[in-house]
Order: structure tokens, then C-alpha cells, then sequence
């Protein structure tokens, strides 16, 4: 395992320029905007972050899950130069050209299961998932949709009225979309129940709906994160996602899986639904399938996209620049990424299951590929979510040269990118575990 010029501190973060640039943020920007710590970014390269005081870090999160083949690509950056000094836009919706079309075609030919595909683009994944209520009312004629608690699908309206996750995402922009319902997510750490009865549990909250609250024929579709993102890293039972699948087909409600956070090879597959062996109605995408680059895409069944003319469209979804990235992203996944996420994955939760073994306050390692979920407790026994060490954590963790993001209570997710090495990895764990060290005696 060869050494690098990373990570490396200089200066405390953030140094004299990331202050200055931080400063205006603060006068300008708006105050909606969260700002977990106080990078400030200058460049990357492949899994390394370089801000603009010259420190530089190993990035387990990569922009929430964004950066799937690494900063700067060479292939990527590539492609969409010169899709650049070709054309910014077109309006697919009116016209026609061969990037869009051949992106389409590639896309419908990865999407899980055999039934032919149609595909619609936009520009981020909030707007698929805002395309795909409209997608499934239309389809079905029905106008009730399910979410699951936990869940986060965006934070326009109709994505809000999906969403929940955080009460302050919600909190006074009221009134929603009316016919939602949601149910609790099948995570067996926080429903107190063990391996596959929890999908069992959650079917049953689904039925109860059904005979209590709601006709199943008034259901379009059931939305789902079939790894669950922003709310903590839950991998549901396999047997769940092949029982809601049934449930659906009972009951001709379309299953959309929201695989925005998910696939695109982080799992170690092309797509989470390729890991439960599930082939959705409706599969939406975006953040790592463009490298970052602003392009999301409602991957359907044909014989659940059969919208008329002129009732959905984008001026920007789907032009010549995002597309020849996601084009580039597309070799690179199939090219030995997605292998690369399931190895390091693996090497990854390994890592971190031998620091549960060191750490008490480490109450779950969970995962698939490079979407891994580490649940921090005040003990093991009550499960109390650990929020303050989790804050802790991430800003000793950004001092010493890593950047971490959490999610649910008191989860630190690890995304990082596809390009990931045993370098990486092990230097990450090494920095958690010195990091961990420090704040648990400070605790004691």
C-alpha cells in the first residue's frame, strides 16, 4: 500500500481563505442552506478533496453519494468538454439528438428485470420523483401513493409530501399533496425485531392500511428507497422487497423504487434492485449516474410510460452535456467500478465491524457495496441515538484530514467514491478509529 500527499493538514480548517469565502456565504446565501462543516472546496481527484488553503482530504461521502467515478475523471471531464464545444441544449422534449437517444437505449438495456423500458430525463432527482407521481397516477388512474417513514425523496412539493424524514424539512410549508400515506421503513435495529420478521411486520401495517384506512384500489403506487438514504442506511430484508413486489402485482399498484442515493453502482451491483433480485415498475436515478453532473432520469416499464404528447417534458432534462457524462459514467461503472464498490465495500464494513468490536458506542455496522450505514448509541442496551458524538465525530474526523456526513438519528453514512483503494480505506479507518479513541475517553 503506496503513500500519498493525502490527506494532509496545513493549516486548521478553514484557513485564511476558506474564511474569507465562508464569511460571504454567510452575507449572501441563502439562509436555508445547512452547511454541515467548513470545507471549502477548491478541486479533487479521484477520492481526494483539496480545499482552498491547500488541505486535503480522503472523502467518504462524495457530495451525499454524488461522485460515483471520483473527482475529475478523466474520461468524464472528457466527455463533457467536448459535448460542450458542440451544444449546451437542445430541448429534448421538442427535438433530437444522439446523445440523448443513445443514453436512453443504455439506460433501458441496465434497468433490472426483462420488460422493455422507456426512459424520461431530467434534471435532478427531485424532478424525476415529481415526473413519477405524475407518471403513476396517469398510468393507473388511481391518485393515493404509500412512502415509508424515514424517507427522503426530495423537497419540492410532491417529493415533500413523500418525504419523511426530518420534521424541519416539513415544518410550516404546508398543506401537502393529499392522499399520502406512510408507514414505518422495515429497519430491524429501530423496530426492536429480528432479520425477516420485520418485513413481515411491515406488510401487515400495509394490509392494516388497506382494511382501516384506504382501498388498495385506491393506490397508484407504493415509493420506496429500497436502501433507505437519509434515514439511516437501512438495508431491508431481502424476503420484503419480494413480498412487496407480490403485494403490488396483487393489488395492480406500481412499485417505484427511488434508487437516487442507491445505484448506479454503489451497492455493488448497477442497482440496488439488482440486489433483491426485484424488477420495479418505475426506477428512478440521478446524483452518481452523471458523475455529479445535474441529470436525473424516470426509467419505466413501456406499459407504465404511455403518458400522451405534451403531458410531461424539461427544457434542460437530458441535455447533450449531462448526458455524454453519464454516457463516460456508464463505461467506468461497467468497466470494473461497480466490482471495485463491492470489494472495498466489503473491505470497508470489515474495518468497521472490527472497530464495533473496540468501540461501544458503535451500535450497528450495516452495508452493501459502498453505501454503509455505522449507528452510534449511548448504549447498546437502549439503543439511545449518540447525536452529539456523531457531531463530534464528524468534526474530529474533518480536522484530521476525512469528511463524513450523517443521516437518520445518529448514523454516519459512508459513500464514498467508486474509485476507492485499500489506501483509502484503510487510512479512512485508521483516522475513525483515532478519532473514536479520543472521544470516548474525553467521555469517560
Amino acid at each position: 500500500m503506496s503513500t500519498r500527499d493525502y490527506p494532509r493538514i496545513v493549516t486548521p480548517p478553514p484557513g485564511p481563505k476558506g474564511q474569507a469565502i465562508v464569511a460571504k456565504d454567510a452575507e449572501y446565501t441563502s439562509t436555508s442552506y445547512i452547511k454541515e462543516y467548513p470545507l471549502v472546496v477548491s478541486h479533487g481527484r479521484g477520492a481526494m478533496i483539496e480545499d482552498v488553503d491547500g488541505n486535503r482530504f480522503i472523502d467518504f461521502m462524495a457530495g451525499i453519494a454524488v461522485a460515483s467515478t471520483g473527482y475529475a475523471a478523466p474520461s468524464v471531464v472528457k466527455a463533457v468538454q467536448d459535448a460542450a464545444g458542440d451544444f449546451f441544449s437542445m430541448c429534448a422534449t421538442d427535438f433530437y439528438y444522439d446523445k440523448l437517444s443513445r443514453l436512453a437505449e443504455r439506460l433501458a438495456h441496465v434497468a433490472p428485470g426483462q420488460s422493455k423500458k422507456r426512459v424520461f430525463f431530467t434534471n435532478s432527482g427531485t424532478e424525476a420523483v415529481e415526473g413519477a407521481i405524475k407518471l403513476v397516477r396517469n398510468s393507473t388512474g388511481r391518485k393515493d401513493m404509500i412512502a415509508f417513514k424515514g424517507a427522503f425523496h426530495g423537497r419540492s412539493y410532491g417529493a415533500m409530501s413523500l418525504t419523511s424524514s426530518k420534521a424541519k424539512q416539513r415544518g410550516s410549508f404546508g398543506p401537502f399533496l393529499p392522499g399520502v400515506h406512510h408507514i414505518p421503513y422495515p429497519n430491524a435495529y429501530r423496530l426492536n425485531t429480528q432479520g425477516e420478521e420485520v418485513g413481515a411486520y411491515v406488510i401487515k401495517q400495509i394490509n392494516e392500511l388497506f382494511e382501516r384506512h384506504v382501498a388498495p384500489t385506491d393506490i397508484a403506487a407504493i415509493f420506496i428507497e429500497p436502501f433507505l438514504g437519509e434515514g439511516g442506511y437501512i438495508i431491508p430484508p431481502k424476503s420484503f422487497m419480494v413480498a412487496l413486489r407480490a403485494l403490488c402485482d396483487q393489488h395492480g399498484i406500481l412499485l417505484v423504487f427511488d434508487e437516487i442515493q442507491s445505484g448506479a453502482g454503489r451497492s455493488g451491483h448497477m442497482w440496488a434492485a439488482d440486489y433483491f433480485d426485484v424488477e420495479p415498475d418505475v426506477l428512478l436515478t440521478a446524483k452518481g449516474i452523471a458523475s455529479g453532473m445535474p441529470l436525473g432520469a424516470i426509467i419505466a416499464k413501456e406499459s407504465v410510460m404511455k403518458w400522451p404528447h405534451g403531458s410531461h417534458g424539461s427544457t434542460y432534462g437530458g441535455n447533450p452535456v449531462c448526458c455524454a457524462a453519464a454516457l463516460a459514467t456508464l463505461d467506468l461503472l461497467e468497466g470494473g467500478l461497480i466490482d471495485n464498490a463491492r470489494v472495498m465495500g466489503a473491505r470497508l464494513k470489515a474495518g468497521m465491524e472490527a472497530l464495533a468490536q473496540k468501540y461501544e458506542v458503535i451500535g450497528d455496522v450495516r452495508g452493501v457495496g459502498l453505501f454503509i450505514g455505522v449507528e452510534f448509541v449511548e448504549d447498546r442496551q437502549t439503543k439511545k441515538p449518540a447525536k452529539q458524538l456523531v457531531a463530534d465525530l464528524e468534526m474530529a474526523a474533518f480536522k484530521r484530514g476525512l469528511l463524513l456526513l450523517p443521516c437518520g438519528q445518529s448514523v454516519i453514512r459512508l459513500a464514498p467514491p467508486l474509485v476507492v483503494d485499500e489506501y483509502d480505506i484503510d487510512t479512512g479507518l485508521a483516522i475513525l478509529d483515532e478519532c473514536l479513541a479520543a472521544l470516548t475517553q474525553a467521555r469517560d
